[in-house]
């Protein structure tokens, strides 16, 4: 039976991979400083006797040491996420995206931990337009004056730290690239674009498409992503292993507003707001992020992942309308 840490572990994603965790006859620790994370999400196994919950941040040494303390694996997912939270806090961004990785890696390297898995990001391929985006590709940042890259250059630091780790001090690490993942629990507060269109389609309200709208993504149900992340996980071994995890079907974001109406069965419109309007500032948005999953895939099956755009999209509605 192992023991597992997950960093972030009350956030959307986070949850589902306890729940996971927990079902696969884990012991969970989940270290969490609620800032974006929420108790609720965890509600369906409150009490569990193979569940703790700790508040506090991964930027505390000290904390995350005493959490961290017999655990055989860490999942960190615990990060800065949304455009609308990185836009409006840049430096907390980038301290809890930075500092709190090289803690969580320091304190698990000290602990002597069996795996390791770090929650990256599409973002990391930045500006590059080589579809599908392949893990062994070249990394390209825009400028610093957008906060948007300032995210990815994050999460890229975050990645070569735990590379670092595993090749200096031995950590056995799997880094995920994670793409757009939706599902239950995940909320439109800071930006997810499903949440915000669902929510506005069953209130009979326009949908808002910042931008173009042409710009696409490739979007995953939350429970393909956790199957992804344990089970990759548990390949963890002295080569630090990164890969995509993310769907592959593309679809501009207008076109993903009338699937929601039709799905909904709403007679919203759909409305363009530029980015200033949303944010307040320019963003540099990416036109396209599609990912290679044919690493993922030698380990996780070619079925891998099996959750439609559509069926996800019909749970989501269907928890809404209720």
């Amino acid at each position: 039976m192992t023991t597992a840490l997950v960093t972030g572990g009350a956030g959307f994603i986070g949850s589902h991979l306890v729940e996971r965790l927990l079902g696969a006859g884990c012991t969970v620790r989940v270290l969490d400083d609620f800032s974006t994370g929420r108790r609720e999400n965890l509600s369906s196994v409150a009490g569990h006797e193979r569940l703790s919950v700790i508040a506090g941040s991964v930027t505390d040494a000290a904390c995350v040491a005493s959490a961290v303390r017999g655990a055989d694996a860490v999942y960190h997912l615990a990060a800065a996420v949304g455009v609308t939270l990185i836009v409006a806090q840049p430096v907390r961004t980038l301290e809890t995206n930075v500092r709190g990785t090289e803690t969580v890696l320091a304190e698990a390297s000290r602990a002597g931990v069996r795996r390791f898995f770090l929650a990256s990001s599409s973002e990391v391929y930045g500006k590059s337009d080589r579809i599908p985006f392949d893990e062994d590709d070249d990394l390209l940042i825009g400028s610093s004056r957008y906060c948007r890259w300032g995210y990815a250059c994050s999460k890229a630091v975050a990645e070569f730290l735990a590379v670092a780790y595993a090749r200096e001090r031995g950590l056995p690490l799997v880094v995920g690239r994670l793409f757009n993942t939706i599902g239950l629990r995940q909320v439109g507060a800071y930006g997810m674009v499903v949440p915000r269109f669902v929510r506005a389609a069953l209130a009979g309200e326009p949908l808002e498409v910042y931008g173009t709208g042409r710009q696409t993504r490739a979007f995953i149900d939350v429970r393909d992503m956790v199957e992804g992340i344990h089970r990759l996980t548990d390949r963890a071994g002295p080569e630090p292993l990164i890969v995509n995890l993310g769907g592959e079907r593309e679809i501009a974001i207008a076109d993903l507003a009338a699937r929601v109406i039709r799905l909904a069965g709403s007679s919203s419109a759909v409305r363009q707001v530029s980015y200033e309007a949303a944010y307040g500032e320019a963003i540099d948005d990416m036109e396209r992020r599609c990912p290679s999953l044919a690493r993922a895939r030698a380990v996780l099956g070619s079925a891998w992942p099996h959750i439609s755009l559509d069926a996800s999209l019909e749970t989501i509605i269907a928890f809404h309308r209720s």
